[in-house]
This record gives structure tokens, C-alpha cells and sequence, in this order.
């Protein structure tokens, strides 16, 4: 599915799980939505499973947002208790959507407490108390994390409040970040536990003992936190010249500032020196960096001080403070200002989910994780930026569970875009006209809103592609697995089937051309 196939969706009210490989456009898409949201003047909570993530989006943590808190199972008398707290309940009750990002790692007992949640405190005994709610994230990224002497944690997608409220997946198979094959075919056979002989030579070359390629510094992933900070300040004192500490700065309640400041990147005393490695710890608004922008501190701006970055693409950028908050429907409750860096010799996989890395040195030797060594590799663009300390079987898997709902959400992806394809586009306009009268927003004549009229269809997509969405036939998959097995890739089978590459890859797993091990 595309990126406008999935906006087409979304905006039809419905309850929808935003999927997708690594550099697919996930966040790209839930921002186009939340901006279309805010034209159409219906409140949005914007929320995601960790403090990091919600962090990266502008939003809270679903936990507070929610008001279950650290709870994962709450109780009848915590509902009550809940419900009857007026600011939680006045909050609850005004919002119309809610997007939780990072949905890999939020279990299914805090998904089921949210969803009993709303619909006690809009009294609605619709799902999630009739809320379009927007799930973003791919399972296949870190998991949920059970504490000591509790049980496994469960995925999200087996919650009793995925089946009530029936989220349709839109998955996302358009490639933004990686452009090398190679690459990809080791990344794809990660995703379904089918790593060959032939994809550990591939990383077996990208071995190395020191973590630099021979022309910049580059970052270095760890598993453990420890590794990271033990780097970092090994590598500052050995830079010479006088350290300069920028301290952040911080207004709002003390427990909210304390939530931003432990999941902010940019740490609360940033010490830099001329040469130091760094790296970008949010979207540039004028779009001169990204989050995961690498460099090097190469000189102080006059009167400010603050330090100017020469990327490792060559660009000089003069930086200045950014800001953090935790809004309340247009109210910033805290907000901490600091410098958009932080030190880049290393960082820990964990703080890396999100990021699109030019170059990485990554150990993947004290992997503990399913899915670990799928979210450090795929930070990265290409294979050539891939330097390899090491990596253990564990590195290599993902979950069983996660694959077996993989191929599900496909093929329901699959689906949807057909359904939806086949549809008038003066139905689809009608629908999203409902939706918005429904959420008591405003319709706008602004270009993409929904009285546009402009949506997604099928005749057009086949305009590039002739055969997108049509039923494959024996013959088809016949030839196309003649022509897989003479080695022919995703791209050429894609022009010979006049098709597009998401659907050839999802058709050479269906009939089991690529198998598990």
C-alpha cells in the first residue's frame, strides 16, 4: 500500500494499524494526518508507548494521557477513580482520534486498559468508546518488556481490544530509506526468521575490528547503555581544547519536565569541544537536519557561543536551542529548551529506533533481544554503512508471533487498498466528509482536505502499473517463479508483471518462494 492509498483510509474514521518496514514513511504519513486533523479543527491526542518516542512526535506517553499510569491492568474501582478526575475526564472526552505511536512495545494488557478507559469515561460502549484510535509502528521493531517476575509481555495485536475494535492494517510498502538490494534481501529474510548462508557472508564481510571506514568517525551502536556512556566520554577527553557546557533549560511542572528531560536526546549538561562527534536530536523546521544527522563540532558561533556543526555530507549548520514540550490541547504544560545534539561516538540500539543513519559501527555481539539486530541494521541506508563488530543468532531472529501476524496484516492490507481502489471517488469524498461532521470538525476547501475530492484511485495507479490489484493466476505465479529462480530481482519482476515492487515481494513470500527456516 501507499502512502496516499493509507491517507485515503485514514481519513475515513476508521480504526486503522499504520504499518510498514523501516523508512516506508510511517511518521511522514501520521504527520500529513495529523495536519489534515488540525485544518478540519478535530482534537487529536497524540500519544505513543514510550517516553522516547512520544518525545520524537510533540506528544505524551499513552500511559499519561490514559491516566492508568505505570498500571498495566486496572481494576473497576481504578476506573471509577479515574473517571471521576474532571481535567483526565474533560481531556478524554474532547478528543476525537488517537494516534499511539511505537506500538511494538506497548503490551496487550495496557492496550485493553486504555480501551476500557475511554469508553468508561465517554460512557460509550463502543470500542475505545468510539474514538477513531490510529496504531503506528511495526512489530517487527523492539517488543513490549515485562518486569521482573512477571510474565512474558504479549504484543499489542493480541489484546482483546484489537479483535473489539477491528483495526484495519494499512501496510506501508514504498522504500524511502534503502535503496540497496543486497541490503534489503538481508533485511527482508530477517523479517521472516530466514536468514541463508548466503545473508551471513554478506554481513561476514561487513566485519571489521575498528569502528572507523577509513574516511569520518562514525557512530557506534551498543546493546547496553553501559558500552555507550563508558565511549562517549573515553572519546571526549581524548579530543584536546576547552569544553563548553550548554545546560538545558526547563519550565513547567516538576514531574513533567523530569518525564522530558529523561527521554529527551539531548542530555541536561551537553559538554562539546571543537571535534567532537555529534548527532542530531530532532527534525530541523527548516529542514537543514534530521534526527540522526551526523557531524562534527567545528567551531563556536560569535555572541552565542552555541556550535557550529559541519555534517559528515559536508553542510555547515549553525545551531540554536530547540524545544521539547508536553502539550494539553494547545496548552504547553512543560517545555525544556536545549541544543538539538548530543554525543555521537556511540549510542545504544534502543535510543536508535527511529533514526536513518548514513554509517553505523554496530555490536551486535551481546544481543539479548528478539529483534534487536533487525532495528540497529535497518537504522541504515545501505549496506556499505553497515561496519559489523560482531553478531550472535540471537541478533537474527524475530518473533514467531510477530510473523505469523505479519503475513495477516499483509494480506488485509492487500485487501483494503483493492476495496478501496474500486471505490468512486465521489463515495470515498462522501466518506470523508461523514467522518469529519461526524467528529463535529470543520470541512475546508484546502488542497488534499476531504470536499476536494482529489483521493486515491485505481485507474490511476494502473496507469504505471496495469496489473495493480488484479487477482493473480497460476500462470503468473508459475512464471514468476521461473523467473525468480533465474535471479531475476524485485525491481525487473516488477516491470515484467506490471506490478508494483510491495506487491511482488508479498506475492514471493504468499506462494513460498522465500521460506522460514
Amino acid at each position: 500500500m501507499t502512502q496516499q492509498e493509507a491517507f485515503v483510509i485514514l481519513k475515513t474514521g476508521a480504526c486503522v494499524f499504520l504499518t510498514g518496514e523501516p523508512g516506508s514513511g510511517k511518521t511522514h504519513t501520521i504527520r500529513q494526518y495529523v495536519d489534515y486533523l488540525k485544518r478540519a479543527k478535530i482534537e487529536t491526542a497524540v500519544t505513543a508507548s514510550t517516553g522516547i518516542a512520544a518525545t520524537h512526535i510533540g506528544g505524551v506517553t499513552i500511559h499519561s494521557w490514559s491516566g492508568i499510569g505505570i498500571k498495566k491492568n486496572i481494576s473497576e474501582y481504578d476506573l471509577d477513580r479515574l473517571a471521576s478526575n474532571e481535567r483526565l475526564s474533560k481531556r478524554i472526552v474532547r478528543t476525537k482520534v488517537l494516534i499511539i505511536d511505537e506500538i511494538s512495545m506497548l503490551d496487550a494488557d495496557t492496550l485493553d486498559s486504555v480501551e476500557r478507559m475511554c469508553r468508561a469515561v465517554k460512557a460509550n460502549k463502543e470500542p475505545f468508546g468510539g474514538l477513531q484510535v490510529v496504531l503506528v509502528g511495526d512489530f517487527f521493531q523492539l517488543p513490549p518488556v515485562a518486569k521482573f517476575n512477571e510474565p512474558p509481555a504479549r504484543y499489542a495485536f493480541a489484546a482483546a481490544a484489537w479483535a473489539r475494535a477491528n483495526f484495519l492494517p494499512c501496510y506501508l510498502a514504498e522504500q524511502w530509506r534503502q535503496d540497496d538490494q543486497s541490503f534489503l534481501e538481508i533485511l527482508a529474510a530477517m523479517r521472516r526468521n530466514a536468514v541463508a548462508a548466503e545473508h551471513r557472508l554478506c554481513l561476514d564481510k561487513r566485519c571489521v575490528s575498528a569502528p572507523v571506514d577509513g574516511r569520518v568517525s562514525i557512530t557506534k551502536l551498543f546493546t547496553h547503555n553501559a558500552d555507550v556512556d563508558r565511549i562517549n566520554e573515553e572519546r571526549l577527553k581524548q579530543v584536546s581544547g576547552e569544553a563548553k557546557t550548554f545546560t538545558m533549560q526547563a519550565t513547567g511542572k516538576k514531574f513533567l519536565v523530569e518525564q522530558l528531560k529523561r527521554n529527551c536526546l539531548s542530555p541536561d549538561q551537553l559538554r562539546l569541544k571543537k571535534g567532537a562527534v555529534v548527532m542530531f536530536t530532532k527534525n530541523s523546521p527548516k529542514r537543514e537536519f534530521v534526527n540522526g544527522t551526523l557531524g562534527k563540532v567545528v567551531d563556536w558561533q560569535p555572541g552565542s557561543n552555541w556550535p557550529v556543526v559541519k555534517t559528515f555530507g559536508g553542510k555547515l549548520i549553525n545551531t540554536e536551542t530547540a524545544d521539547w514540550a508536553i502539550e494539553d490541547n494547545g496548552r504547553v504544560l512543560a517545555r525544556v529548551a536545549q541544543i538539538p545534539l548530543r554525543l555521537a561516538w556511540a549510542i545504544t540500539v534502543h535510543k536508535s529506533q527511529g533514526m536513518s543513519l548514513d554509517a553505523a559501527y554496530i555490536d551486535l555481539r551481546d544481543a539479548f533481544v528478539e529483534g534487536q539486530g533487525y532495528v540497529a541494521l535497518s537504522r541504515l541506508r545501505s549496506l556499505k554503512g553497515l561496519f559489523l563488530a560482531g553478531y550472535n543468532e540471537q541478533s537474527l531472529r524475530v518473533h514467531r508471533q510477530v510473523l505469523e501476524g505479519d503475513a495477516g496484516f499483509r494480506e488485509q492490507s492487500e485487501e483494503a487498498a483493492a476495496v478501496f481502489g474500486r471505490m468512486p471517488a465521489t463515495e470515498i469524498s462522501k466518506m470523508h466528509q461523514n467522518f469529519i461532521r461526524a467528529m463535529g470538525g470543520k470541512l475546508t476547501k484546502n488542497k488534499g482536505s476531504a470536499a476536494s475530492g482529489k483521493v486515491y484511485s485505481v485507474e490511476l495507479v494502473r496507469q504505471k502499473y496495469p496489473n495493480a490489484y488484479r487477482p493473480w493466476s497460476e500462470a503468473d505465479d508459475s512464471r514468476l517463479t521461473e523467473l525468480y529462480k533465474e535471479g531475476k530481482g524485485v525491481k525487473d519482476l516488477a516491470e515484467v508483471f506490471g506490478r508494483k515492487r510491495g506487491a511482488i515481494r508479498a506475492r514471493l513470500e504468499k506462494i513460498g518462494l522465500i521460506t522460514d527456516l
